[in-house]
């Protein structure tokens, strides 16, 4: 069955359903008619360095992608669509076996002012070493992006996905494959898009396998950002971390679901989880739901946990004590909330990168 045969055949998904239930499907498809398969563009990408120059040899982007998606999950729905809808918009990220640059890469999408897709596979070879920040701009009213692949055996990878349109909604799901031995940081920076719905999963299917996953949320007005995340312990000895911020203002809202899952057999496992809201003001609203799912006895830990509060009038008191202004010190708190997140997302040049990125959203935005 192809991909879009299969959507078709799926129909609307229950609200019940846990990936479902804060963000209906109807409110993320491109055109609100979920039985439509509208034609969408395709963006422009390009890989270059942080300077503007191009990436060394050992890395690039090829044109198409090879093998077939699991559709055995419950974000067939997703990806089925957005595999269908991007049948000529595919590329494969390859990064060779032992690539090490040294220098962070980004990997730059500009979706333009029409609604578009793109599907990008990542083949990180082995024992590479690499940073790379997809950075998601643009006017666009939808955008949807699907990322599948895997990170090989050994492989160490920063993997940042930076979404800052400027309007409009973004749709996106991950499903990526983490080798043996293989250790990830996997963050998302997103503040812009007036709707997001992201279902993001990874899966360690060999022994050894690390990941960490981090978020850094800026949401403002009437933003309406859900992030779905999943990690799924599928080999002994592997090891996860789930940690998500977010910081919410004017009337947005924002919702981060966690599941950590840990299959019979993953003797050995060791997983937790933490989501983090910062409510700026009295109508923002924030939804946290770390959730486990434990089939092993002998694992070395599993945890969860979730705090929602305001800004802490006492570090408030103690910056404005110290000269600074109310617009200044809350600036300060928010960025400083964000930051812890953000720090464990890369090496020292990556995250002034990012935290200059993140500066410039969050003094343009009206939280």
């Amino acid at each position: 069955m192809d991909s879009a045969s299969r959507y078709i055949s799926l129909g609307k998904p229950n609200r019940a359903d846990h990936l479902w239930r804060y963000t209906s499907w109807k409110k993320v498809h491109p055109t609100g008619d979920i039985a439509e398969m509208p034609p969408l563009g395709q963006p422009e990408l390009s890989l270059g360095m942080m300077d503007g120059s191009e990436p060394p040899s050992g890395i690039r982007l090829e044109q198409g992608i090879e093998g077939d998606l699991d559709f055995s999950m419950d974000n067939a729905l997703t990806n089925a669509f957005l595999h269908a809808s991007a049948k000529s918009s595919q590329w494969t990220l390859v990064v060779d076996k032992g690539f090490a640059p040294g220098k962070p890469i980004i990997l730059e999408i500009r979706p333009g002012d029409s609604p578009s897709v793109a599907h990008i596979s990542l083949d990180i070879g082995e024992i590479s070493e690499i940073e790379l920040v997809t950075k998601i701009t643009g006017r666009s009213e939808w955008f949807g992006l699907l990322r599948t692949g895997q990170i090989r055996n050994g492989a160490i990878m920063n993997d940042v996905v930076l979404g800052l349109q400027e309007k409009g909604t973004l749709l996106r799901s991950d499903a990526i494959a983490i080798g043996r031995d293989a250790q990830v940081r996997a963050g998302t920076v997103s503040s812009g898009s007036e709707r997001t719905k992201a279902d993001l999963r990874y899966i360690m299917g060999d022994p050894g396998g690390n990941i960490r996953v981090l978020g850094s949320i800026l949401s403002a007005d009437s933003m309406h950002l859900d992030h779905h995340i999943e990690i799924h312990h599928e080999a002994p000895e592997t090891f996860s971390r789930l940690s998500w911020h977010s910081a919410c203002g004017g009337s947005s809202r924002t919702i981060g679901t966690g599941m950590l899952t840990i299959r019979k057999g993953s003797k050995g496992a060791d997983a937790a989880q933490i989501f983090h809201n910062l409510l700026l003001s009295e109508s923002a609203k924030a939804d946290s739901i770390p959730e486990l799912e434990v089939m092993e006895n002998d694992v070395v830990g599993c945890g969860h946990g979730t705090a929602n509060g305001p800004i802490d009038e006492d570090q408030m008191f103690y910056l404005k004590a110290r000269g600074f202004d109310e617009d200044s010190a809350k600036s300060s708190l928010i960025a400083a909330f964000l930051n812890s997140t953000l720090s464990e997302m890369g090496g020292t040049e990556l995250h002034e990168w990012l935290v200059s990125e993140l500066s410039l959203k969050l003094e343009a935005l009206d939280t």
